[in-house]
């Protein structure tokens, strides 16, 4: 049977890197997919990978309908045998309901990409959706590490070099043109460890020794250090 199927976790970790593994491999196999996204850092209408891997895709903006989409092709002769959707911390919910029933309706297999949490700590909206509707919730293996060498479990936003943790939760940094509400280069990304995420405390600043007071503990609190 068809599954709705989300691999998640941390920036870093090869969500978009195993996503173009999974179109090479079924297409290698003689499978035809679609292959959507939004906001990836290539542009526009591209999937790409850290590592250096791009390719097409169909950009799915806060308009685009899945379901219709993929019931138009089916109807015009195309074929679509599995549906890749990178990004899709991206989407809301009413799209990922979108997707569950392109897998229930449509009998088509969907692999979602993305990542968990914003720089908040909070959930993306298209995250919890697809927490709450997938057959199957993938944590990738490939762990990112925060500078300290531990494993990286949230992600920071840097905007001039400091880290915030107020703001609009998407805004896109490393994208061509810049991000969308600063020039580019001033908003960055940066994965750490929760200890670090609390304290504020990027590679950058730690390199200059700075911590933020607002976040630290009293002096003398036991077993904090």
């Amino acid at each position: 049977m068809a599954e709705l199927a989300f691999f998640s976790g941390t920036m870093d970790c090869g969500k978009s890197t195993l996503a173009l593994q999974i179109q090479h491999n079924r297409s290698a196999r003689g499978l035809l997919g679609l292959i959507f996204t939004r906001n990836d850092r290539a542009g526009a209408g591209r999937i790409s990978s850290r590592l250096g891997l791009v390719a097409e895709a169909t950009e799915a903006d806060e308009k685009f309908d899945f379901h219709a989409h993929l019931v138009r092709h089916l109807t015009a002769g195309g074929r679509a045998d599995y549906v890749i959707a990178d990004e899709a911390q991206f989407l809301s919910p009413e799209q990922v309901d979108e997707l569950a029933r392109v897998v229930d309706d449509l009998g088509i297999d969907v692999y979602a990409f993305g990542i968990t949490t914003d720089f908040r700590t909070r959930l993306f909206p298209g995250s919890q959706r697809l927490i709450e509707l997938a057959d199957r919730v993938e944590v990738l293996q490939v762990e990112g590490l925060c500078w300290c060498g531990a494993r990286a479990t949230h992600n920071a936003r840097t905007v001039g070099g400091r880290m915030v943790v107020e703001g609009a939760q998407v805004v896109v940094g490393d994208v061509a043109g810049g991000g969308q509400e600063a020039p580019r280069g001033e908003v960055d990304y940066e994965v750490l460890c929760r200890r670090h995420h609390r304290r504020r405390l990027t590679a950058a600043a730690a390199g200059a020794g700075q911590l933020s007071p607002e976040v630290l503990p009293p002096e003398g609190v036991p077993g904090q250090r």
